[in-house]
């Protein structure tokens, strides 16, 4: 049964793209670097309701507007989230696109 359990793990670890972080590997990569920013996606209404604490919040609707003012070095690492993980997934490629290069989001968001 364990040998099961760990090969679902490992399975579920190889098809799941490396943008898509766990809680757990959102940990460690807080642990790891010092250059870490932590994105809320969310309405302002929704992040004042609460927030993971550190977070900046930027609205995947203004990001054009505001990523360039608030997320000057475009090599820091970003963890983007949201509520559920469908913002956040969509920012993070708004980013991209926008020439920001080490760009995560909190898979399944906080909610």
């Amino acid at each position: 049964m364990l040998e099961m359990i760990n090969l679902k793990n490992w399975i579920k670890k190889l098809y799941r793209s490396k943008e898509n972080l766990t809680k757990e590997e959102m940990k460690e990569i807080f642990n790891n670097n010092t250059n870490v920013i932590l994105l809320d996606v969310r309405s302002p209404q929704e992040f004042e309701e609460g927030h993971l604490r550190g977070a900046i919040n930027i609205p995947t609707y203004e990001l054009y507007t505001q990523a360039p003012k608030k997320l000057k070095d475009k090599d820091t690492i970003i963890i983007a989230y949201c509520t559920v993980g469908v913002r956040s997934k969509n920012a993070i490629n708004i980013l991209r696109k926008m020439g920001y290069k080490n760009l995560y989001h909190l898979d399944g968001g906080i909610g």
